[in-house]
């Protein structure tokens, strides 16, 4: 008896590789799973080799069009399925696409050597850069040749063949490796916390904090307990008003632990292993250490530079710490607190101080900073300085309940999408971050590619009633709004110079300067709210806010400044085999000498802007760098008596927010401001002046 063999089942399209019928071409998000990945990067990455395979071998000779912006344009597949990609893995993970992500991130970098590292199309670009000046370019065809040109070759394209070899092959591993160390910390973050049981272990706490912590609690499964995550937006408030010390300790050394446990997820060896890799990736393009190769494409563009600002802020803000620390010993013998004040007992002191000193603490501010009013606030601004309009549309996809999607507009006309992800969840790393699913560019028949913009928060969710921000809260809401308009409002022509797609030093300046109006009186008065009676914040306590402003900044300024010349100086080191991180970590800050009580920001096995990737690595710095520049930029609107004067609004939005990498940076703040940025501002603003 024959049997007639039944034809497999087809599978099912990839959405992936389908077109993306949701209105502003948004993701179809609800049919992607983790496994669709793998192929459709296959079939993506192909596609890109076969476009960049073409412009190498094209019989006509290398120009602008040809070859540069033929490049600019290729990957456009490659580019939609990695965006989205990489978005879900930080913002909506899980253990399926954690496991795609380690199998897909070598592979990745490979794809990146194989363009980069392809002799024969940097022998195209080289000879496009050659004869720029003679092809009759305009200023941004001009400066898309040079970043692309420069681009290539601190990628290796003009090394040797084996030389190009190694490289690619350290690209990968440091691929997996940096993938490695963001998953540790990752696991470290939703697996820790500190468990209360009940009233005696939250002594101290207020009830907004008391609220999120049982929020926390039932995300795990434990719905009568309280949990303190070992995320920011919960260990610091806890760490500044528990009365329990014993659990202040615990909490502190559990978060600065993250990363640092011996085991499966121990970054030490991870971060050990990236920085012996750096260095050789250094030595191999010819540069002493990794430090003097990242910072050659800022613009500080030396080691020396950078740790020339850093120290001028190091030395008055660690006598300004030293000077606040015998303040808090004064508070802390006043009840009989035993022994010397340690960096969990720092914030809880300083917030007795506070109190003390301006009649003034954050638990007064936190009702009038809802989260949608401050949201509100950001988007407010905006429309004032920028002209855009915010109209929220719940009819549109996103990737989880939590996102909010908000169409943007100006004078009537789309400018791109807005998603709002804003509350900490396992399923998320931790930080704040913006980032796009698309980005702003124009075709060449000039019509426009409109960017869909992320940003990321990390706010601990109330259990009941709306989510209360601290004032550091609202500046990081600002901040990273700040990013996402300089994703949003790009105006340029080609995609490799979009929005934030500018130097390092650079791009926290929008950020950075955004968070000024977070703290502007009128904006205050207008959107600060008490969110149960719909109260307009007291005028004393704005009164009590500017007053406090710059408590503490001597503690606040050492723990970014250490960690920032940690960075540099672990990244000038040139050990082949890398650096044992606790131990240099502990040397390094003795000889810098922090402040007993004072603590890093980030500790080295958790720092996920060196190890995660190299984006920040040997460029921490560039906080500091960006603040010298937003407040000397924000003192233009003080100039002119008006923190929304429309003529420096739109200087700001031309040269700032609008230019993307088009302009070379100094050129771009001097057309803002009229000169170069001067450091007094800044000294000013983090009060340490006669410090």
């Amino acid at each position: 008896m024959a049997f007639e063999s039944t034809p497999p089942s087809p599978l099912p399209p990839n959405p992936l590789l389908q077109d993306w019928n949701a209105p502003f071409g948004l993701p179809p998000f609800a049919s992607v799973r983790p496994e669709h990945f793998a192929p459709a990067f296959e079939v993506a990455t192909r596609a890109q080799r076969d476009e960049v395979a073409a412009i190498a071998a094209a019989a006509a000779p290398p120009d602008f069009a040809n070859t540069v912006a033929a490049f600019d344009r290729s990957g456009a597949l490659f580019n939609r399925v990695s965006h989205l990609f990489f978005n879900l893995t930080a913002s909506q993970t899980s253990p399926a696409l954690q496991a795609v992500q380690r199998e897909l991130a070598p592979r990745l970098a490979a794809h990146s050597n194989a363009l980069y590292l392809d002799a024969a199309l940097f022998a195209r670009i080289d000879a496009v850069h050659a004869q720029r000046a003679a092809l009759g370019l305009d200023a941004e065809e001009l400066r898309l040749v040079e970043r692309v040109h420069l681009d290539f070759v601190l990628a290796g394209a003009a090394l040797t063949a084996p030389a190009r070899a190694r490289l690619g092959a350290i690209n990968e591993e440091l691929a997996a490796l940096t993938t490695q160390f963001a998953q540790n910390v990752l696991h470290d973050e939703a697996e820790g916390g500190l468990w209360l049981a009940g009233e005696p272990d939250l002594a101290g706490l207020p009830a907004d904090l008391r609220d999120a912590a049982r929020g926390a609690a039932a995300e795990r499964g434990r719905p009568q307990d309280w949990l303190i995550t070992l995320n920011r937006s919960l260990v610091v408030p806890f760490l500044t008003f528990s009365a329990r010390r014993e659990l202040r300790e615990q909490a502190y050394r559990a978060w600065k632990a993250r990363g640092a446990s011996a085991g499966a997820h121990d970054n030490r060896p991870v971060a050990r292993r990236i920085l012996a890799l750096r260095q050789e990736q250094a030595q191999l393009l010819n540069y002493r250490s990794f430090a003097d190769y990242a910072l050659v494409d800022r613009m500080a563009g030396t080691p020396a530079a950078v740790r020339e600002l850093l120290l001028r802020v190091w030395q008055p803000a660690r006598r300004r710490a030293e000077q606040e620390r015998a303040d808090l010993e004064r508070v802390a013998a006043a009840q009989a607190h035993p022994g010397p004040i340690e960096p969990w007992d720092w914030r809880y002191f300083a917030e007795q101080l506070r109190q003390q000193r301006y009649e003034f603490d954050d638990a007064q501010m936190k009702p009038y900073f809802a989260l949608d009013r401050m949201l509100a606030a950001a988007f407010d601004c905006a429309r004032r300085l920028f002209g855009l309009e915010f109209i929220e549309r719940p009819d549109l996809p996103a990737y989880h309940p939590d996102v909010r999607v908000f169409e943007v507009r100006r004078d009537g006309v789309p400018v791109g999408l807005f998603l709002s992800d804003n509350f900490a969840r396992p399923s998320k790393r931790s930080g704040a971050w913006m980032s796009a699913l698309r980005k702003q560019s124009r075709r060449p028949d000039g019509s426009r590619v409109l960017p869909i913009i992320l940003n990321n928060n990390n706010f601990a969710r109330a259990a009941a009633g709306p989510t209360l921000l601290s004032l550091d809260d609202v500046r990081t809401l600002f901040h990273e709004f700040g990013h996402g308009l300089h994703g949003l409002l790009s105006d340029v022509r080609f995609e490799t110079l979009s929005g934030t797609s500018v130097l390092r030093d650079f791009v926290e300046l929008p950020s950075q300067l955004y968070e000024h109006w977070a703290e502007e009186r009128g904006v205050l008065e207008t959107h600060a709210r008490h969110h149960a009676t719909g109260e307009p914040i007291p005028a004393a306590l704005i009164d009590k806010l500017e007053r406090a402003r710059l408590f503490n900044q001597g503690y606040e300024t050492v723990g970014y400044v250490a960690c920032a010349l940690l960075d540099l100086a672990l990244h000038e080191q040139t050990a082949a085999d890398g650096v044992d991180v606790e131990a240099f970590e502990q040397a390094e800050l003795a000889r810098l000498g922090l402040p007993a009580g004072c603590a890093l920001f980030h500790r080295l096995p958790h720092f996920q802007h060196l190890f995660s990737s190299d984006a920040y690595a040997a460029g921490y710095y560039v906080y500091l760098w960006a603040e010298v520049l937003d407040a000397d930029g924000f003192d233009a609107f003080r100039e002119a008596g008006d923190a929304f004067d429309p003529a420096t609004a739109a200087r700001l939005h031309r040269f700032i927010y609008a230019s993307g990498n088009s302009l070379e940076p100094r050129a771009a703040y001097r057309a803002f401001r009229g000169r170069d940025a001067r450091v007094e501002p800044l000294l000013l603003q983090r009060g340490l002046v006669g410090a």
